[in-house]
């Protein structure tokens, strides 16, 4: 048997799937307004930069950080709830055609993600995977988050999490696929005969080009027509306003500093 493995976050959807639900979570209260500015502010520079270990890791302890006290089963109910809304306007078409084209060759397809199983779980029903790998949060007696991880599915973790999978499943792994954007995600697309590197970000592109990797961008339909718009634009012409007022806001603050160079404020 063979399999296809996708990474979720920039490979199916193309927002990072935890800040994805920031919005429904500030709703129910789980999560302050400076929480979701702060989520927003990652996701722009995950998706505009890439996220190296050490910058994971310290997402990771961070929203572990906040979730301590929430109830698991609540967080699952307020996923399946707004699944649909949160998930439809993201989700790459072209994703969903590979999807298909895999189960139609009667390959099994599997999500694989760092993202907690919360999320990852209901959007693999959701989109039609056959399974996923996802990571793990500690819970106390009472189903509450501790703030600690039991399973991390990251980097080396992912292959090995898919190598398992394989030997119960009798999966024929050099025969098949796994799609990932993320140069930490190299071991995931090691673990298979036909890696695919998704909108690759720099570290990714240059592996997949060494190696002669098949490479796919996949976009996002704009909500005004038929035209698709790369998420890579989208950031950057975010990153260019933000950058437009951060350089006014020094710009001004130059000017009166050669027109007071007490420092004094003009108010």
């Amino acid at each position: 048997m063979e399999a296809a493995f996708f990474d979720l976050d920039k490979t199916v959807i193309a927002r990072a799937s935890v800040a994805a639900f920031g919005k429904p979570f500030y709703d129910d209260g789980l999560i302050s307004r400076s929480t979701i500015l702060k989520m927003l502010y990652t996701q722009l520079i995950y998706l505009q930069l890439g996220a190296g270990e050490e910058k994971l890791a310290r997402i990771r302890d961070s929203m572990l950080s906040l979730t301590k006290g929430w109830d698991q089963e609540r967080v699952r109910q307020l996923v399946r709830e707004t699944l649909s809304e949160v998930v439809d306007p993201i989700i790459f078409p072209e994703a969903l055609e590979l999807i298909e084209t895999h189960h139609q060759a009667g390959r099994k397809v599997f999500f694989v993600s760092a993202s907690p199983e919360e999320i990852v779980s209901p959007l693999a029903d959701y989109l039609g995977a056959d399974g996923c790998i996802a990571s793990r949060a500690r819970l106390d007696e009472d189903g509450r988050y501790t703030g600690e991880m039991d399973y991390y599915a990251y980097g080396p973790s992912k292959a090995e999490a898919i190598r398992d999978l394989a030997r119960i499943d009798g999966i024929n792994l050099a025969e098949s696929y796994a799609y990932s954007d993320s140069l930490t995600d190299l071991p995931m697309l090691e673990a298979v005969g036909h890696p695919v590197a998704v909108n690759p970000d720099r570290g990714l592109s240059i592996v997949a080009r060494d190696r002669n990797w098949e490479t796919s961008e996949f976009h996002i339909p704009s909500k005004r027509g038929q035209h698709f718009v790369s998420p890579s634009w989208v950031a950057a012409s975010a990153t260019v306003i933000a950058l437009a007022g951060l350089s006014v806001l020094i710009a001004r603050r130059n000017l009166a500093a050669r027109r007071h160079p007490s420092g004094l404020s003009l108010a």
